[in-house]
């Protein structure tokens, strides 16, 4: 399914002669984990900026896909007026959790670290991100240094918190009843072992554990039918954003599996960029 959604998102965002010139650069090492390079790719737009800036991050179970996944979301909001990127991390379950969020965390300090490069606003971050990338892209909106998953983190390094999040499909609690028995492995595979055995660190994989008030303005999408996140962890996630007065909403897509309807996409993608302007873009005067 996310394999049929990058394909046909990619085909409602080609570029015309008319819309914003965008540039990319690949294969950009962003930190190093021993031998392994770690590294992402930047879509931008071609100007001055300094623009918000938007990560972008790919789904698969957090053991699979590729940073690339996210390309189609990353030409769209680049001609929106958004610096992207897109980062790779390491995968369970050679490296458990939380290897997956540290690195994703690191990606956001490199781009701050190099804003002035990228013609970023170091101030204005926004991610987003498609099933275990969703999953992921709420975790940079709702934790603090003091939840301790900050990964390896220099002394006076930028803060890895985000400032607005899209959730695509993505789960908040790796622990609830809901989850389907074929994800129970996935989750089992990401923690170390069964969620019930390990009840700690599934509570510090799960984002319904970390959100309080002053957290990211969240949206986030679900499928009626998603046989893998069902629709009630979109039901745990906007009743943990009411209770602590969070803004944003969550988005039922009636008859869609793991991820959006085709003819949801262009309009889905249209709310992506919508959220992030009303959060990241200062207001028109």
């Amino acid at each position: 399914m996310l394999l049929h959604l990058s394909i046909l998102a990619a085909s409602l965002t080609v570029a015309h002669a008319d819309e914003p010139k965008i540039l990319s650069v690949d294969d950009v090492v962003y930190a190093k984990r021993g031998d392994r390079e770690l590294k992402l790719d930047i879509v931008r737009p071609d100007g001055p900026g300094p623009y918000p800036a938007v990560v972008c991050i790919h789904g698969g179970g957090w053991s699979s896909g590729r940073r690339r996944d996210m390309r189609f979301m990353q030409e769209a909001l680049a001609r929106r007026g958004y610096v992207t990127i897109s980062p790779e991390y390491r995968f369970a379950p050679k490296d458990l959790w939380p290897a997956q969020v540290h690195d994703v965390k690191a990606a956001v300090r490199w781009l701050r670290s190099h804003a002035t490069e990228y013609h970023v606003d170091a101030e204005k971050f926004g991610a987003t991100g498609i099933s275990a990338g969703g999953h992921l892209s709420v975790m940079l909106g709702v934790l603090e240094p003091k939840d301790g998953l900050e990964g390896e983190a220099a002394e006076g390094s930028p803060p890895s918190r985000v400032q607005a999040v899209v959730n695509i499909v993505g789960p908040v609690d790796l622990a609830a009843a809901d989850i389907p028995d074929q994800v129970k492995p996935i989750v089992t595979n990401l923690l170390g072992g069964p969620a019930a055995s390990k009840v700690e660190v599934a509570a510090s994989a799960s984002p319904a554990t970390f959100i309080t008030r002053d957290d990211a303005p969240m949206l986030s999408f679900y499928g009626s039918k998603d046989p893998l996140v069902p629709p009630s962890q979109g039901t745990i996630l906007g009743a943990k954003m009411s209770a602590a007065g969070v803004p944003g909403r969550v988005e039922l897509m009636v008859g869609a599996g793991h991820g959006p309807n085709p003819d949801d996409v262009g309009r889905m993608i249209e709310a992506t960029g919508q959220f992030f302007d009303k959060y990241l873009k200062p207001s028109k005067k």
